[in-house]
């Protein structure tokens, strides 16, 4: 076969090739052999290297290659052949090799519940050991391109991504709703966690990114939780809880049956009365003791019994048992027993209406169900230090006037601020 005069690499451009082998092995010690500035050449020769040559021109003679007089018994000077592997390695770097990882299941802090997270991002990789490169991957390859990179690492790969993400979550207690104030701190901390396994693959980890963590809807349980969360969001924009939305549903619901006769007199009256509590208007007391949330227990259970002024739930009369019902928790919206001091699903503290028990927020002043003043909105008098009872706006020890009578909603009872001509909260006129 033909000596070899000239050996060298000129990719085209756009090609992604981490290291590429010269087709001839018939060289001499006149061959020259041109290696590009992006590049270095590695001589293999008999299973051993026989050097390693930086960017230039070079004669591959035994005095750039002192192991051919051992290997080859070649003498010093004149033209001598032998067989050699050239290998080129691409030592230029490379950042658009993309990645994305799914099915990644953590217990939320935000919303308490578990998750289904996907992530995507792009890193980088350079060549920095040639010599390690070439062994430990390349092996008996004649090229070695980006894509074969990223197909024979993608199991391991995607286990480091997928265990450090969540790691880095858990440690620092990072919820999805903030997640996308961390992905720059992730990014670093995945880099930093990353640069170990490559490097002893004689590759250097310039970038990682993180680009997007986002909820896998690729799967029926997060397309689930991501409808949940946008209900969530909805119903927190227009001001409603989801115990008001059910109640909604079910009025309407009944009112379409009237005109079926489907839900008759009894759907009827269902839908003003849930209507009316909604409102805070004296509607809901026609019928409501036969709509009250569930009761349950034993025997011996109370039972519900007519309504009396001071407990319009058709509870026990005073001096009898009292009457445990479900109640809806105002945090987490799951039902609980009515004779629990806090929600058993999440731990908020029960808040009960006097008026109808509904379970309200630690700050409300009125009940979100009925509309009563709640003993949590009363406040003390700044004159006298003495309790004051919920809405007055002078108080009952000394008479010191609280709130001027122009700042308070004559229809609802609010507190309005000095510049506004409509209640904020009612939208009665001032």
């Amino acid at each position: 076969m033909a000596i070899i005069d000239l050996v060298r690499w000129a990719p085209q451009e756009g090609e992604t090739i981490f290291a590429w082998r010269f087709p001839h092995t018939n060289l001499s010690t006149y061959t020259q052999l041109i290696v590009q500035e992006s590049q270095e050449a590695v001589l293999f020769s008999k299973g051993q290297i026989m050097g390693k040559f930086g960017p230039g021109k070079h004669t591959l003679n035994t005095e750039n290659l002192p192991v051919l007089r051992s290997l080859y018994g070649i003498p010093f000077g004149g033209r001598n052949p032998f067989t050699a592997e050239v290998w080129f390695v691409n030592r230029i770097q490379t950042f658009s090799i993309d990645w994305s990882i799914d099915r990644m299941a953590i217990h939320d802090a935000d919303y308490n519940t578990q998750l289904p997270l996907t992530a995507s991002g792009q890193y980088g990789l350079v060549v920095s050991d040639a010599e390690k490169f070439l062994v430990k991957i390349v092996g008996t390859r004649s090229e070695f391109t980006q894509r074969d990179l990223t197909e024979q690492f993608t199991g391991e790969f995607t286990t480091k991504t997928k265990s450090t993400i969540l790691q880095y979550m858990l440690k620092h207690r990072v919820g999805f709703k903030q997640i996308s104030a961390y992905l720059d701190m992730i990014s670093e901390y995945l880099k930093s966690a990353m640069n170990p396994f490559w490097a002893d693959l004689g590759l250097q980890l310039t970038k990682f990114y993180v680009s997007t963590i986002e909820i896998d809807d690729s799967t029926p349980d997060g397309r689930r939780v991501k409808e949940a969360i946008a209900q969530q969001a909805a119903m927190s924009i227009t001001g409603h809880t989801w115990q008001q939305e059910q109640m909604f549903d079910t009025a309407k619901s009944a009112i379409g049956g009237l005109g079926d006769n489907s839900g008759g007199l009894l759907g009827g009256l269902l839908a003003v009365n849930m209507m009316g509590g909604l409102g805070g208007g004296n509607v809901a007391g026609v019928m409501q003791p036969q709509y009250n949330q569930p009761t349950f227990g034993g025997p011996g259970a109370a039972t519900p019994g007519p309504a009396v002024p001071g407990n319009p739930m058709g509870g026990a009369v005073p001096g009898g048992e009292q009457q445990v019902k479900m109640v809806y928790c105002s945090n987490c919206a799951k039902k609980f027993p009515s004779n629990m001091r806090f929600c058993p699903h999440c731990g908020d503290p029960y808040n009960p209406c006097p008026h109808c028990g509904t379970d309200n927020d630690q700050n409300a002043k009125r009940c979100v169900s009925c509309g009563a003043y709640l003993q949590s909105g009363a406040g003390v008098c700044p004159n006298c230090n003495a309790p004051l009872a919920p809405g007055s706006s002078f108080c009952g020890h000394c008479g010191y006037q609280v709130v001027a009578s122009g700042d308070v909603c004559s229809r609802c009872g609010a507190t309005l601020p000095p510049s506004v001509k409509f209640c904020p909260r009612c939208g009665n006129k001032r």
